[in-house]
């Protein structure tokens, strides 16, 4: 199934965050008419531990991070600002107790009538840009938490294509740690770019991009 390992995980937060760009994130829908949803990983961040105070790590472990001190490739899924869960993969360095990577949105592949349907909408851009509606879309949630993603399970990440660059900027949302550049996004992707001011896609986090990362 070509199903990203677990050593691929096993490595710093910022770099797994970087290589997931371009990889196929797979939903597999039990039950009665099972369905298979993916998309192209577009948009991630990553968050530390003890070096990051924008971490739900940075204070040490509790009963709502503990997944993030665990073993890596596990699904952590938390809920935020009870309204929406949120989906990120356990990824960090024998060097830090702690990590994930927060995927903040993908490029739909298969399963897009689903996907509406779960959205309730049939915006392209509105489907799955952002944690909210990602989780939404994949119908993850509570249940999925601790879920390993590096064996054939419900939730699976594989390789996908290579993009042409990664972007690199700050992280959206957060009021601390503001400096470190661990938002990374598919060039080309970003629906956030090149857009006039007025359109109903601009968004208030609206990013200045620090850095490039071609493909040769």
């Amino acid at each position: 199934m070509n199903i990203l390992s677990h050593s691929f995980y096993a490595q710093p937060t910022q770099d797994v965050a970087k290589k997931l760009i371009g990889k196929k994130l797979v939903r597999m829908l039990s039950g009665t008419s099972p369905h298979i949803l993916s998309g192209i990983i577009v948009e991630v961040e990553a968050y530390g531990s003890a070096d990051d105070e924008a971490s739900h790590a940075f204070r040490g472990v509790s009963v709502r991070n503990s997944m993030m001190f665990g073993d890596v490739g596990r699904a952590y899924v938390y809920l935020s600002y009870g309204t929406h869960f949120c989906f990120n993969i356990t990824a960090h360095s024998t060097d830090h107790p702690a990590g994930a990577v927060l995927i903040r949105g993908i490029e739909p592949l298969e399963g897009l009538s689903i996907m509406r349907r779960f959205r309730a909408t049939d915006d392209p851009f509105l489907i799955a840009s952002g944690p909210g509606r990602l989780t939404q879309a994949l119908n993850i949630g509570m249940n999925d938490n601790g879920i390993d993603v590096t064996v054939p399970n419900s939730i699976i990440v594989k390789n996908g294509i290579i993009p042409p660059a990664v972007l690199v900027s700050s992280r959206v949302g957060i009021s601390k740690a503001t400096n470190k550049q661990w938002r990374y996004v598919f060039a080309h992707w970003d629906h956030h770019m090149n857009l006039p001011s007025s359109s109903r896609y601009a968004s208030k986090w609206r990013q200045t991009y620090s850095a490039v990362y071609r493909n040769s």
